[in-house]
């Protein structure tokens, strides 16, 4: 094995054992977890310091310029996130950029506010926004006993159009699970060889409207397409080890949650005329034109989220007054936004909200509805950077 991607994995797990599922997925070499399973507790300094050398030494070990690019873009973050963790103190703004390759700004309130009027149009009933756009969610809810099922026939529909799509190896396959306890909606477990273990959170009631966005998120065309095709192509057709070891806290995260939130897109003209087709024999209530709506103006408020993030990390505002200001500009119910206080207070996740919305963002412009440059998503090494650098 080649001895600088040894370094390189073996500073992934070690870094990995210290914060808990900051490794999101390993498949590599065996022998190395065995290795670091067997250590005591790794040195975050020394961690850091490693990464340094790492970057220090990656143009005379590692040929090609893009494969390079993507490597020190996750070194840095990697660096980024042992130095916080041996104490040194770094901006929240600037931790984002290092680990994420984007730096977000506060979105103006007028955005939010734009949006409450929108929805204030369309949805059904008196009251507030607020009160009336948690009716509706209600009159949306999926029975949890129904879930499984629904989830196993969206699968087998974006798996049929994603293999139109972009192709798939024929031996791959994934595992449907509900789960509880969580600070995600779901999440997607990559197993290597080709497996994906898939798990959607119960914790919150589960809305109609929210079905297809998150199968197609996880599975197909999203994060288990993008880690089949790359260890199809790259890992097992290139021997790119780096590859198998899949890290939160760098570049590589906002690549695969802009992948994972264009997805619907990619398979459906009109994801809310698809996911009536499909949800409708199943007796699943869906309100395609409110959702639709609904879908849009989501857009701008889940930078509610990013704003909340910043006004506690960065700008230092008191816990309350940030759940206030969450509370104030998003229509969802109090339990999802103290779902969302837990997820920007986590350890791991606390600057990980921004890969969605700048994702997305970064993967739409690039994409720019050709399938090939999306593809290229699927099947290549890219940062943030690249999807900004002139055709």
């Amino acid at each position: 094995m080649d001895a600088f991607l040894e370094r390189y994995l073996l500073l992934c797990l070690r870094l990995g054992k210290l914060i808990p599922g900051l490794v999101d997925a390993y498949y590599g070499p065996e022998e190395l977890s065995a290795r670091v399973d067997g250590e005591g507790e790794p040195d975050a300094r020394a961690l850091a310091t490693e990464a340094g050398s790492l970057l220090a030494d990656l143009d005379g070990a590692i040929e090609g310029e893009q494969r390079r690019r993507w490597l020190r873009a996750q070194l840095v973050g990697l660096e980024t996130v042992a130095r916080r963790l041996a104490g040194d103190e770094i901006a929240y703004l600037d931790e984002v950029e290092r680990c994420y390759g984007i730096r977000p700004e506060l979105v103006p309130e007028e955005e939010f506010a734009r949006a409450h009027e929108a929805l204030d149009k369309v949805l059904p009933g008196t009251g507030s926004v607020r009160e009336r756009y948690q009716a509706w969610e209600r009159s949306q809810r999926v029975e949890r006993d129904a879930l499984l099922r629904i989830f196993e026939v969206l699968t087998e529909e974006t798996r049929a159009r994603t293999r139109e799509l972009v192709g798939l190896p024929e031996d791959e396959s994934v595992e449907l699970e509900l789960v509880e306890n969580e600070p995600w909606l779901a999440f997607n477990y990559y197993l290597g060889e080709l497996k994906s273990r898939v798990v959607f959170n119960t914790d919150l009631p589960w809305r109609s409207n929210d079905l297809v966005h998150v199968v197609a998120h996880e599975l197909y065309p999203g994060h288990h397409t993008e880690h089949v095709l790359k260890e199809q192509l790259l890992v097992r057709g290139r021997g790119q080890l780096e590859e198998s070891a899949l890290m939160v806290g760098t570049p590589a995260a906002t690549i695969n949650e802009g992948i994972a939130e264009l997805a619907p897109a990619m398979i459906a003209a009109d994801e809310d005329e698809f996911a009536l087709e499909l949800l409708r024999p199943l007796g699943v209530p869906y309100d395609a034109e409110v959702a639709r709506i609904v879908r849009v103006e989501g857009r701008t408020l889940r930078y509610v989220g990013d704003n909340a993030a910043i006004l506690l990390h960065e700008q230092g505002l008191p816990i309350e007054e940030v759940r206030e200001y969450w509370r104030r500009w998003s229509p969802r119910p109090d339990e999802t936004v103290e779902q969302g206080i837990r997820f920007i207070t986590d350890e791991t996740w606390r600057a990980y909200a921004f890969t969605y919305t700048a994702g997305v963002r970064l993967a739409r412009e690039f994409v720019d509805g050709d399938k090939a440059r999306f593809r290229r998503l699927l099947t290549e090494q890219l940062t943030p950077a690249d999807l900004t650098a002139p055709a």
